[in-house]
């Protein structure tokens, strides 16, 4: 059975769902909501409490200043209001591109409240060495928004980092919240997420478990190789997932197990 709950936060109003029984798991994106994570966190939930969350300004989570910008702290402070909301001292937590982003914040931001974090395939660009000409790009993508709609623009975002759109097939027909939660990725979230920059002395001093999560299948791709930063700044090895950065979206099932074998010490 899954519940749904709405929680105020400042500024917002932050909607999250739960499942299943046992330690509380934090599966988190960003800019993917709820819906995107339900096939993962139904396989999960025989071994845990699973919440999902849509991030502020995202589907079911409306905000007050529709300007204002998604930048990793305020979704951090998100996610332990809504561990506060549940009770719950501690949690696991499993993010996946801007959620793994999200879930550095937290650690930083918070420490203590998250035992293992999980971060799959975070995009932080400015631990590349060429950084700067990445945030070009950024811009660029963003620039494209404006002038050209959103079509042109995740058409650029696209092929900025590496995905394979032929292997992925032809995308879905885009609902208006679709259109809306794009938009507000593209103009609010983009930027402050990937120019996000990890305090590594408080990652590798934290009593949080990280460990930096990649794809089999991400080979090439942009955030294969900002999680080979991150792991190398922390001096520890990546942990290998199934898939690529979607994975979880095409075999939920392996996902699950992978992330089980991590949360129980495997790597």
């Amino acid at each position: 059975m899954t519940t749904t709950h709405t929680l105020s936060v400042p500024g917002a109003r932050q909607y999250y769902e739960v499942r299943g029984t046992g330690p509380v798991l934090l599966v988190i994106g960003s800019p993917m909501s709820s819906p995107n994570f339900a096939r993962l966190a139904d396989e999960l939930a025989s071994y845990h409490t699973v919440v999902t969350i849509d991030p502020r300004g995202i589907a079911n989570s409306t905000i007050d200043d529709p300007d204002q910008h998604s930048v990793p702290e305020l979704r951090a402070d998100d996610v332990v209001a809504i561990l506060d909301d549940l009770e719950a001292e501690t949690a696991d937590l499993f993010g996946t591109s801007g959620g793994a982003v999200t879930g550095l914040a937290v650690v930083q931001r918070h420490p203590g409240r998250i035992r293992t974090l999980i971060a799959h395939e975070p995009p932080l660009l400015e631990l590349l060495p060429d950084a700067a000409a990445h945030r070009g790009t950024t811009d660029d993508i963003v620039a494209t928004y404006y002038s050209d709609g959103l079509g042109a623009a995740f058409a650029k975002f696209m092929a900025t980092t590496g995905f394979d759109e032929d292997a992925q097939g032809p995308p879905p027909q885009m609902s208006e919240q679709d259109a809306l939660d794009g938009a507000r990725f593209l103009t609010r979230e983009l930027q402050a997420t990937t120019r996000f920059e990890p305090d590594i002395h408080a990652l590798r001093t934290s009593t949080t478990r990280v460990v930096i999560g990649v794809g089999r299948g991400s080979t090439g791709q942009l955030t294969e190789q900002t999680s080979l930063a991150l792991a190398e700044e922390l001096g520890t090895r990546v942990a290998h997932m199934p898939g690529d950065h979607v994975a979880f979206l095409v075999d939920p099932a392996a996902f699950a197990a992978s992330i089980r074998g991590i949360l129980a010490g495997g790597h």
